[in-house]
């Protein structure tokens, strides 16, 4: 038996949320689904743990510690269930939960700086900082534990309670995380409820939460910022993108084709700032696709528990079928599937890794996120062309640019219209940095000391410096 177990569910037995096994499309387990009428409750008991948490920085770290190294020894129970209701490899779910304990390791190492205005007046001004109240924080399903992680560790660190929201999709690791968290955070600090839509959109509007943090599509995000907005409450959100990679033609493509064909087909593309489109010369275009097709027909795909796996099943049956509408699409448009271009005809919801050639450019997988393991390549005849094609769309997440000469390739990486750019390599963060997007790709920022100071607010302090009596 597992060394940690589950709180009771909150909801009746009658109230349920069936999670299936992307690998094989059948059910395998429940979680609670919880109710609109619960919410008072759950955010009234974030706000009166708020009220002692805020209070002692020290207690607070030390808690994040112990939260750290308690997610690290939940991992054997935490990685296979992340898998079996997410999809992706099993190596994959343990770099998450590794991922997941160093952010709260870096968190707790943070705190805001006290500063001091000086203008000139004969008053001592300082600035120091407060936290904000309750933080409902709402998760999708690509990276369940990691990207919840980045939004509840900051705000714990700064002094905030969380209720965490995760994806009804992949409910069950998050959950057991909060009963793993529980052991090292007092009650009532971080708080997970599951649950069916509306669910996540009556919490970011529910009066008593103070800052909403959202990762989804544009759609859903807009809806979550007017909720938050009825409340006058803080967002964050980071609402996907379609990054564009660019190679440059002093480009060396077979030393960059295992980098460029993970930085698309990671999580089976399910990935936020994964390439989604690569603009290549044209002169070197042919040597690009057949580089990637070649290793999107080796790749070993299967279920994420079997050994040797290294592409996982997308996690649900629509967003399977987004990436058959879209693959589909192109191919009756006149493109052509140098690998895959269909789904595996196999139980669960597999898609071949897949490379599209003479791909018209508007076509949606091109203009849109497809958000799975399908990869559009197109040429181009001057950089400034690229560049122009690059930018041509609603999103600014990130992007990439990938050539020999490292000052020429920073300088077009300066022309991209996106929140993050990389030279010969593409999404890879750091705990230190910002991560913000740009258009539709987002609104506020998360990472860093940036994530802290998101869940902080400045309360300003004026003392003559002198007797005033």
């Amino acid at each position: 038996m597992a060394p940690y177990q589950l709180a009771p569910d909150p909801a009746s037995p009658g109230e349920r949320l069936t999670v299936l096994d992307p690998a094989t499309g059948e059910a395998f387990d429940e979680a609670p689904d919880q109710r609109a009428q619960e919410l008072d409750a759950v955010v009234h008991r974030a706000h009166e743990a708020w009220r002692s948490w805020r209070t002692d920085p020290a207690a607070r770290a030390a808690a994040l510690l112990a939260s750290a190294d308690a997610v690290e020894a939940a991992g054997p129970e935490l990685a296979p269930l992340l898998t079996r209701e997410q999809g992706k490899p099993l190596t994959e779910s343990y770099a998450e939960i590794a991922r997941t304990a160093a952010r709260l390791r870096w968190f707790a190492a943070s705190a805001p700086e006290t500063r001091t205005i000086a203008d000139g007046r004969a008053v001592h001004s300082e600035i120091r900082w407060r936290s904000l109240g309750p933080v409902a924080a709402v998760v999708p399903w690509n990276f369940p534990l990691q990207l919840a992680s980045a939004k509840f560790a900051p705000a714990l660190a700064a002094g905030n309670t969380v209720v965490l929201k995760p994806s009804p999709f992949t409910p069950l690791a998050t959950r057991l995380l909060g009963s793993v968290l529980s052991a090292a955070l007092p009650e009532g600090v971080l708080t997970v409820i599951t649950g069916r839509e509306p669910l996540g959109a009556l919490l970011a509007s529910h009066p008593g939460i103070r800052h909403v943090t959202f990762t989804g599509s544009v759609p859903t995000g807009r809806s979550v910022a007017a909720g938050a907005a009825s409340g006058l409450a803080r967002v964050t959100l980071e609402l996907g993108g379609n990054d564009a990679a660019i190679l440059l033609d002093d480009v060396d493509v077979e030393r960059i084709a295992d980098r460029l064909f993970w930085a698309a087909f990671r999580n089976c593309g399910q990935v936020c700032m994964a390439v989604k489109r690569i603009y290549a010369p044209a002169r070197l275009h042919g040597r690009v696709v057949e580089a990637l097709a070649e290793r999107a027909k080796a790749v070993v795909v299967g279920a994420g528990l079997d050994e040797g796996t290294e592409l996982g099943p997308l996690n649900n049956a629509a967003q399977l079928a987004r990436v058959e509408r879209y693959t589909a699409r192109a191919l009756a448009d006149g493109a052509g599937a140098a690998a895959g271009g269909h789904r595996l005809d196999r139980p669960g919801y597999f898609h071949a890794p897949t490379v599209l050639t003479d791909v018209p450019p508007d076509s949606p997988v091109v203009t849109e996120e497809q958000f799975g393991p399908v990869l559009p390549v197109l040429p181009y005849r001057t950089v400034d062309e690229a560049v122009e094609a690059a930018n041509a769309t609603r999103f600014g997440l990130g992007g990439s640019v990938w050539g020999t000469d490292l000052d020429r390739a920073e300088a077009v990486a300066g022309r991209l219209e996106c929140g993050t750019a990389w030279i010969n390599h593409h999404a890879e963060l750091s705990l230190a940095q910002p991560f913000a997007g740009v258009k539709e790709s987002g609104v506020g920022v998360a990472g860093g000391p940036w994530g802290l100071y998101g869940n902080l607010s400045p309360f300003v302090v004026h003392r003559p410096q002198e007797d005033r009596s």
